[in-house]
């Protein structure tokens, strides 16, 4: 095995493997190509991440963490993280028999020094190699001109309009001789895919009264996530209410008229993005959909209609950034740049430490022993 490249995002974890001849796999966890980014704590000690996760939180929800959200502000705790990338690393070795020859995970745009050694501190404890750190937008955009073939010359720009599961980014990179470099970004939060769930269930509580009680949110939650996927595929779909025993309709119209405030934001989100950039609309290349949320028919529309712009997205957004990162370095324009010749490491000093400071996530980061995190999850 040559390269396997990972993004742990706040909903699912998804890992690619390049193999010698160069040819690229998703990795594949119990059949699908996204691991939930869920973990469960059993009381002897025992953690189970993705669907496992998800079917045990049924013996004591207490244990049960359903996704990374509610530590993107500062950043997950690396032991959660680590839990993940080891399960990644076991599903590795299992499927080809071999450890990857160098590992490279994707972190958010513009994530400072403390966040770059939270996520090698998650690598180093889940046995992973020292790995090389990617920008997903920078990722994101590789994939939009190696995986489709789309021409970006030196000078133009790519804006990447990134709706996961947890937060959504906006992001405008631009193409220089030596790869992209982020130029704009922005997060919001609270505009994404769980955002939406919550959405769902306000609504069928107000609905049907009580729909979502405590002892079937569980549950609920699980099957509002499918009919949300559903949806983007089919204009309507139903919802078992286990504590009312009754089947709830949704519709496709009734589902973009809960979320089209919050796909409203997201849209305002990109347009301010670009402006904050220094491009003219003229210099972008395209405007690119990555993250699972990001299929919602809504969203091309409300894009179009807001930018002038029919955005561009891949079969499975959700792969998008992963694919990319795959790329960087052995596309024919990554071979020719600079930055991805071998050179000496150049580092500043903060706080009397030595960092590294690698152009796009260049070459593995090396200039610091990982601390000893804090406690595994709960």
């Amino acid at each position: 095995m040559r390269v396997m490249a990972v993004d742990v995002g706040a909903s699912n974890t998804a890992a690619m493997i390049q193999l010698p001849d160069g040819r690229t796999r998703p990795l594949l966890f119990d059949g699908h190509p996204l691991l939930p980014s869920a973990l469960y704590v059993h009381a002897d000690g025992r953690v189970i991440t993705g669907r496992g996760a998800e079917r045990d939180a049924r013996l004591d929800p207490a244990r049960f963490t359903p996704s990374l959200r509610q530590h993107v502000g500062d950043g997950p705790d690396p032991g959660l993280v680590a839990h993940l990338l080891s399960t990644v690393m076991g599903e590795a070795r299992r499927q080809y028999g071999a450890e990857p020859d160098e590992v490279r995970l994707t972190h958010p745009p513009r994530m400072g020094l403390p966040r770059h050694w939270w996520l090698i501190d998650a690598a180093r404890m889940a046995g992973l190699p020292a790995p090389r750190l990617i920008a997903a937008p920078v990722a994101a955009a590789t994939c939009f001109t190696v995986v489709l073939g789309t021409a970006v010359p030196v000078g133009r720009g790519i804006a990447v309009y990134d709706l996961g599961g947890g937060t959504f980014d906006a992001t405008v990179v631009r193409r220089t001789p030596a790869g992209f470099e982020v130029l704009a970004t922005q997060r919001l939060p609270d505009a994404a895919g769980l955002a939406f769930d919550d959405l769902i269930l306000a609504h069928l509580d107000a609905t049907y009264g009580g729909a979502s009680r405590p002892q079937s949110r569980l549950l609920l939650a699980q099957d509002v996530r499918g009919v949300k996927e559903t949806l983007s595929r089919d204009t309507g779909s139903d919802i078992h209410l286990p504590a009312l025993d009754v089947n709830a309709h949704l519709t496709r119209a009734q589902f973009e008229a809960l979320v089209r405030p919050v796909l409203d934001r997201t849209v305002d989100c990109l347009r301010r993005v670009i402006e904050s950039s220094g491009l003219a609309p003229g210099d972008l290349a395209g405007v690119f959909l990555t993250g699972g949320s990001s299929r919602i028919p809504l969203v091309t529309s409300l894009i179009h209609a807001g930018l002038g712009v029919v955005p561009t997205a891949i079969e499975v957004p959700e792969l998008a950034v992963v694919e990319g990162a795959l790329h960087i370095w052995t596309s024919p324009a990554s071979r020719a740049s600079a930055s991805w010749r071998p050179q000496p490491v150049p580092q500043r000093p903060v706080g009397g430490i030595l960092y590294p400071q690698w152009p796009h996530g260049g070459p593995p980061v090396t200039g610091r022993p990982a601390q000893p995190p804090g406690p595994s999850p709960r």
